[in-house]
């Protein structure tokens, strides 16, 4: 796979929506279909699209740069970064390996057996040593691990902030929203695309964690892009269902509609959250007559079989 294949792609399409809802409160509703912005490594998987892929772009390319051998990276047993940190050594021949939190736990979830399959290395950490992952020093059974690559957990990076300001650059070119709507992790794809929208934009981030600290996290990574307006963004902080692998029967329903009715996929870690954020700040009134609202599906859907394989009488 060359650097060229990874630039050189068409914009991933927006899908517009059309619902009694929207009619009723005047408002325009596009998707733009990142998760359809993806390089397979088998067939069809999706660990290497959307945010995953705006994210890796550059770091890609520095890791190239740089005559780096490995990508290391930190995360959970379900991690998405995980999964498109290993795609992406398999795609761009780079050897991988992954820090994990927690105990190893057999047989491995479907995100860690793909990453097997890539050839990632899997090396674990109690929860208590991963609090303090960075102090440690961690071998890998490889030639190459002189020359390591280290990607953040999340995969969030000032190359990654750069990667998805190309994303909000690209909204922009196939439409004007008012509203861009995006789910928060690490808040890396918030903070690019408050750099990349430049003020034209509100910019509604929607935290799949709980707490505040994620504001402070978006305005220092957003800033480091320049000097982002405060009323260029926000963060609604209450449609996180608990955190990560936490949801509720109404969030699974949600999600079988969202299918049903538009064809649209969706994860229950993120997205999934994402757009029932945005439905009900609709039936609030939250957004104002006339406005159009972009929701950015990110991808994440990768993790929906650990997601089954966990809950498997959740009904998703």
């Amino acid at each position: 796979m060359s650097w060229e294949q990874l630039t050189n792609h068409p914009p991933s399409p927006i899908q517009e929506l059309e619902d009694a809802l929207f009619r009723e409160k005047g408002i325009r509703v596009l998707v733009k279909r990142d998760d359809l912005l993806c390089l397979p490594v088998e067939p069809g998987d999706r660990a290497f699209c959307g945010n995953k892929w705006r994210k890796m772009k550059y770091n890609v390319w520095e890791a190239k740069n740089k005559g780096a051998q490995t990508l290391v990276t930190f995360g959970g047993a379900f991690s998405n970064h995980v999964a498109a940190v290993a795609a992406a050594g398999r795609l761009f021949g780079f050897q991988t390996a992954a820090v994990l939190r927690g105990e190893p736990y057999f047989p491995l979830n479907p995100t860690l057996s793909f990453a097997e399959r890539c050839g990632m290395q899997l090396a674990y950490l109690s929860r208590e040593q991963y609090r303090h992952k960075e102090d440690q020093r961690l071998t890998f059974r490889s030639e190459a691990a002189q020359s390591l690559y280290i990607l953040p957990e999340g995969g969030t990076n000032a190359l990654a902030i750069l990667g998805c300001a190309e994303l909000a650059r690209e909204i922009l070119d196939e439409a004007q929203p008012d509203f861009c709507c995006v789910a928060c992790g690490t808040g890396g794809t918030a903070a690019g695309l408050i750099a990349g929208f430049e003020g034209r934009v509100r910019t509604i981030g929607f935290p799949v964690l709980k707490g505040e600290f994620l504001f402070n996290q978006v305005l220092n990574l957003a800033g480091e892009n320049g000097s982002p307006k405060a009323s260029a963004w926000t963060l609604q902080t209450g449609y996180h269902f608990g955190g990560y692998a936490k949801w509720t029967p109404p969030l699974i329903d949600f999600i079988r509609y969202m299918e049903a009715r538009f064809g649209l996929p969706l994860d229950p870690v993120y997205t999934g959250k994402l757009f029932f954020g945005v439905w009900d700040l609709m039936a609030k009134d939250y957004f104002s007559r006339g406005a159009t609202i972009c929701l950015v599906h990110t991808g994440g859907l990768q993790g929906v079989a650990g997601f089954k394989q966990r809950f498997p009488l959740a009904g998703l």
